[in-house]
């Protein structure tokens, strides 16, 4: 089914082709600007309404909804056309929200350490089901405004290329947030990020690097063994030279894995080399890999071994980690099954 909220509106405009001129401004005006689907637009004659209404379905419909975090932290598991689910998680703070969006349903990278790459691959999402995350949780959370998106849930956004960047475009040209404020996080597909530098300069670039070397590397993430270490800091340094932009490199420690002192110093010297900030993430736990994460005070000596060296080094506050919405915890992929503690809505609308 086509979606009010596909990037090139081509559908919507073929819907409206008897409708005065001015009617598909208006519209995407209400979609985009307020955030308010065909039938909450009462600018429209309400016939038109529900013609539109009927024609453009929600992508994305909430089938379970978990809080935490006092109700700062969000998790929603989104039922997909086919039956496919996907997770999105929103982080309100005093005056804002970040929202972390998944970009496929499931994923194909096996990343040991992380649920979704435990979990598989069903497919990529389109950029309007992107998209649409976005304005659920802003729906959601408002009056606070989304300020940030980060591409950092179900899956890796550099296997879905096209559907990445056009939901990037939407979100700044159409929704009006910041590109800067918009971040891809990749495992390291390097011709992509290459792209990327081209199609998408102004946005943010995430790394997820998680070890320094190439044989530790590999057995954490596979995709190293196609694209290792030596690419991946080449497409680094071209995405730093075409964008002139910092870019970052997450790493989750792993207690008595990548968590020694001579870790500390392999990342260090690629952080120096690639001019890239470090952002640590305590591994989060997930039922698939036993290795539990490290703990504070190795988190903060690693910290201080980076900084130490001259890394520009923080740790990321984790939240949703009681609802499994953490980094590395988003499993949804099949059918639209809840977790414990997960609460279905009353109505399966997008508001």
């Amino acid at each position: 089914m086509p979606s009010a909220y596909d990037p090139d509106a081509t559908a919507l405009g073929d819907a409206l082709a008897d409708e005065p001129a001015y009617r598909l401004r208006q519209v995407e005006e209400g979609l985009w600007r307020q955030l308010r689907r065909p039938g909450e637009q009462t600018s429209l004659p309400v016939a038109l309404r529900a013609r539109l209404d009927a024609a453009f379905p929600p992508a994305v419909v909430p089938v379970a909804t978990a809080s935490a975090d006092g109700g700062r932290t969000t998790k929603w598991v989104l039922a997909l056309a086919d039956g496919a689910t996907v997770e999105t998680v929103a982080m309100a703070y005093h005056d804002r929200v970040t929202v972390c969006v998944s970009s496929q349903a499931g994923c194909a990278m096996g990343c040991t350490f992380c649920a979704t790459g435990q979990a598989g691959f069903r497919r990529h999402l389109g950029a309007a089901e992107v998209v649409e995350q976005v304005v659920l949780a802003a729906r959601h959370e408002a009056p606070l405004r989304v300020s940030n998106v980060v591409f950092m849930g179900m899956g890796e956004p550099l296997a879905n290329y096209q559907a990445t960047v056009d939901a990037l475009g939407a979100l700044h040209g159409k929704m009006g947030l910041s590109a800067r404020q918009l971040t891809v996080s990749t495992v390291g597909v390097a011709p992509m990020i290459e792209r990327l530098a081209a199609d998408a300069p102004t946005v943010t670039l995430a790394v997820s690097l998680h070890a320094a070397n190439d044989a530790l590397r590999d057995t954490l993430v596979p995709l190293n063994r196609t694209y290792p270490l030596a690419r991946v800091e080449a497409a680094c340094q071209v995405w730093r030279a075409a964008t002139r932009r910092r870019l970052s490199f997450e790493w989750a420690l792993i207690e008595n894995v990548n968590d020694r002192s001579s870790d500390a110093a392999e990342l260090a010297e690629m952080a120096l080399r690639c001019h890239a900030h470090v952002n640590l993430i305590p591994l989060n736990p997930t039922p698939g890999y036993p290795t539990v994460g490290s703990p504070p005070e190795r988190v903060v000596a690693f910290r201080d071994a980076l900084r130490a060296r001259g890394v520009n080094a923080t740790v990321r506050a984790t939240r949703g980690r009681e609802i499994a919405a953490a980094c590395g915890q988003l499993a949804n992929v099949g059918g639209a099954r809840r977790p414990a503690r997960m609460r279905a809505p009353r109505t399966a609308t997008t508001g």
